[in-house]
């Protein structure tokens, strides 16, 4: 598949039309004088539950997960740190204000330094514990696991931060719907990567003074996202960058109205260092929720891939796979690029679980009609998965596309 650009997409600044414009030069899979195929979806074979038995089937297995990650992690939480394979993430974290109703608010704040021996990279980390103060919330800086150039964009961060999250929610009581990504210089590199690896985890971003590198947009659709930088902050061309991403974003949000919220500033008076104005991001990001269940979705794999995202999973993810799901009605709608099959995580926070759903592609063709029945082993993997009782899925439905 050809790479997409930066430049393509300050061109195009649109998910669907660059979908649609490749699509349009393929070859549909099926031949229209071919008889349409009937077996395009893994359906169980049992009945199901009824909604009000999958309300209380997530209750008792919440519990239940809940308990084994106090019990797996309780060693690492009083050791302040996280482990994933052979690398090990330390972190320190303060607690800001009373817990409101539903739980405290998470910020993960990334350090700068990068590509420079340990002790450079810890002085850094001991700056960003202290560098920003919510009004409410756990405020927590992790220390990088290691100290290369791009300490926060490699592919053992996601389950990492994933780890701290549920952990916090079993410990602390953390909102799920309330977690925020920020961090500066080389953090800020981070930020423009995990904000939108990880967008369906996020309530909020805020990248301040950092590189894009090769970070696409695509999943920022519903992710509120700040960008900050000094106009006088030359080097990498952090500065062009910022402003072209925020133009980016500026043109994204007017052809899509109701999604890319965003902000940004590049502060004509400073460098590298913004003396502390950025940090009027923290309390912007805080006036934004995460909506666990968003009727349109964007999913573009980075080189970094995932098999899970918002109420979609793919078993076996490659770099550039890019899928737009939207759900209208009981229709799913689904426009994709270099995607094969893809599993539908249901739940009735989406739609009506006991009616017909029908799935089609981007031309209508029809992919699936039909009701999906409601499984304890749909949500029990939600939750193995990740320990948020907000976005189990209580129905799985694989589609070939």
């Amino acid at each position: 598949m050809k790479t997409i650009t930066f430049t393509t997409l300050l061109a195009v600044a649109g998910l669907t039309a660059s979908c649609s414009k490749k699509a349009s030069t393929e070859t549909p899979a099926d031949s229209t004088t071919e008889p349409e195929k009937k077996e395009t979806v893994e359906q169980p074979k049992h009945l199901g539950l009824s909604k009000e038995q999958a309300t209380a089937a997530t209750e008792s297995s919440y519990k239940t997960q809940l308990e084994k990650v106090k019990l797996a992690s309780a060693s690492e939480m009083k050791e302040e740190k996280v482990t994933f394979g052979d690398k090990t993430m330390p972190y320190k974290y303060i607690t800001y204000g009373k817990a409101p109703e539903g739980g405290h608010s998470l910020y993960i704040s990334m350090h700068g330094g990068g590509g420079a021996p340990p002790q450079v990279n810890d002085g850094q980390w001991k700056n960003q514990i202290h560098l920003y103060k919510p009004k409410e919330g756990i405020y927590l800086a992790p220390r990088a696991a290691t100290d290369t150039w791009d300490l926060w964009q490699q592919s053992h961060i996601d389950p990492m931060f994933s780890m701290i999250i549920d952990r916090f929610v079993a410990h602390h009581g953390v909102n799920p719907n309330k977690v925020y990504v920020t961090g500066y210089s080389a953090g800020g590199d981070g930020t423009y990567q995990l904000a939108p690896r990880m967008a369906d985890q996020w309530a909020g971003a805020a990248m301040m003074a950092g590189h894009p590198g090769d970070a696409k947009p695509h999943n920022l659709l519903n992710l509120a996202y700040y960008i900050q930088c000094g106009a006088k902050d030359y080097p990498y061309k952090r500065n062009e960058l910022a402003k072209q991403w925020g133009e980016m974003l500026d043109k994204l949000e007017k052809e899509n109205p109701g999604y890319y919220p965003h902000a940004w500033e590049v502060y004509p008076q400073h460098g590298h260092w913004m003396k502390l104005d950025c940090k009027k991001a923290i309390p912007w990001m805080a006036k934004h929720t995460r909506n666990p269940w968003p009727k349109k979705i964007n999913w573009h794999q980075d080189n970094v891939t995932s098999t899970r995202f918002a109420w979609l999973a793919n078993d076996k993810p490659v770099k550039d796979q890019l899928i737009t799901a939207e759900v209208k009605g009981q229709t799913i709608t689904l426009t994709t690029e270099n995607v094969t099959e893809i599993t539908l995580r249901l739940s009735d926070a989406l739609l009506d679980l006991d009616q017909e759903i029908t799935v089609v592609d981007k031309d209508g063709k029809q992919l699936f009609k039909g009701k999906v029945a409601r499984t304890q082993e749909a949500i029990t993997t939600s939750l193995e998965q990740r320990l948020d009782k907000t976005t189990v899925a209580s129905a799985l439905l694989k589609v070939k596309l």
